[in-house]
């Protein structure tokens, strides 16, 4: 088994950590940002996201993409990154977990459309979310609100932020004044997030039948290593020869972050996490690769997220997430007790998301039942 690498002199560390908003006792037998992967995956904003949408809607079949199995492919892809690079790989896969805890039912169709109701109070972004959820909305310890995960997983899952709202959020939120950049771990992310999310809506594509191979023959990065797949296996043919040829693609776009990466840091000279918030962002695909994924991400925003039975199940989820929040918003009684008292606390626009962004696909269908059928309990 090989041995764990030492962390390079620009990894986050233990030693060099802002520690947790509340401090607490070392843990025994883990590291701090094993503790902060163990909460969240105990969490149960994690649970929940076995039944909100990737890009297909959960009861559309089983097979395809959650948000939970994309971020746990995303965690998989990050940590052997960051290992390579000899960067915090356990603070990478916190970070890579909790990134979409944060995420509304049905996928960005609900986020767009819980944003556009929140618009005249204070709008609605799931990475703020999933920060909200880990320092307050989780109710698991008695000594404080929230996972009290360390400064770097929380600035890990901060990935956007407007100035007004950095200056909301303190310490959290000064790098986005400061105009520095994210730890290394949270780069990786970043980009494995896209590696996941990219290749695997390909394979859930073609699976669906909303987009075929011979249109995928179209686009380099697919049919290149579709040709070397074929020509290393004559005889593969369907799904095998799919998952051999997206499994190439993943892993060509891995190699060349690897090698680019590793190219920017060389000439970059960065030695420590502040040498790495003070350079431009060091994580990153060669020209021609940025190329090439990009012309894969255009393909899929035309022929799958636009795809009309897609276009069709994103309207409805509008609908729906306008409709309860309407509800809710033109008469609070309507929210569970524990959501009324957060009302009279936060007011009642943000209790209402916050109901809202953690329901499941099927939960906020059958509040939608409830609250619009007739003859509904």
């Amino acid at each position: 088994m090989p041995a764990v690498p030492e962390l390079a002199g620009y990894a986050v560390s233990e030693q060099s950590s802002a520690g947790r908003v509340v401090p607490e006792p070392r843990p025994k037998a883990r590291g701090e940002f094993q503790r902060d992967r163990d909460r969240i995956i105990h969490s149960t904003a994690f649970r929940r996201l076995e039944y909100k949408t990737q890009v297909f809607v959960n009861h559309e079949g089983d097979l395809f993409r959650t948000r939970l199995t994309h971020s746990i492919e995303v965690a998989q892809i990050a940590r052997s990154i960051a290992r390579a690079l000899r960067v915090n790989d356990d603070l990478t896969e916190a970070i890579a977990l909790a990134h979409d805890l944060g995420h509304t039912p049905f996928g960005h169709a609900g986020q767009d459309a819980l944003n556009e109701c929140m618009a005249d109070f204070g709008g609605f972004e799931h990475n703020l979310q999933s920060l909200r959820i880990v320092d307050k909305l989780e109710e698991r310890y008695g000594a404080f609100d929230g996972l009290n995960l360390m400064f770097e997983t929380r600035a890990g899952i901060l990935k956007h932020c407007s100035p007004a709202r950095a200056r909301e959020l303190g310490d959290i939120g000064s790098r986005f004044l400061a105009d520095r950049r994210p730890s290394l771990e949270a780069q990786i992310c970043n980009l494995a997030d896209e590696i996941a999310y990219n290749n695997h809506d390909v394979d859930d594509g073609l699976r669906s039948g909303l987009i075929e191979v011979e249109q995928m023959e179209a686009v380099s990065l697919y049919a290149r290593h579709c040709r070397s797949a074929s020509a290393d296996f004559p005889g593969l043919r369907g799904r095998r020869l799919i998952h051999e040829t997206v499994r190439r693609m993943i892993d060509a776009l891995v190699t060349d972050l690897l090698a680019e990466t590793a190219r920017r840091l060389a000439d970059s000279g960065v030695a420590s996490p502040a040498d790495v918030a003070a350079a431009p962002l060091l994580a990153g695909f060669s020209a021609e690769m940025h190329a090439e994924n990009r012309e894969l991400k255009s393909f899929l925003r035309d022929n799958l997220y636009r795809h009309y039975r897609v276009q069709r199940m994103t309207t409805k989820a509008r609908r729906i997430v306008r409709d309860l929040f309407g509800a809710f918003h033109s008469d609070v009684r309507l929210l569970p007790t524990e959501y009324r008292a957060r009302a009279d606390r936060e007011g009642a626009p943000r209790a209402i998301a916050d109901y809202i962004a953690g329901m499941t696909d099927r939960y906020a269908v059958k509040e939608h039942r409830r609250l619009f059928a007739v003859g509904m309990d």
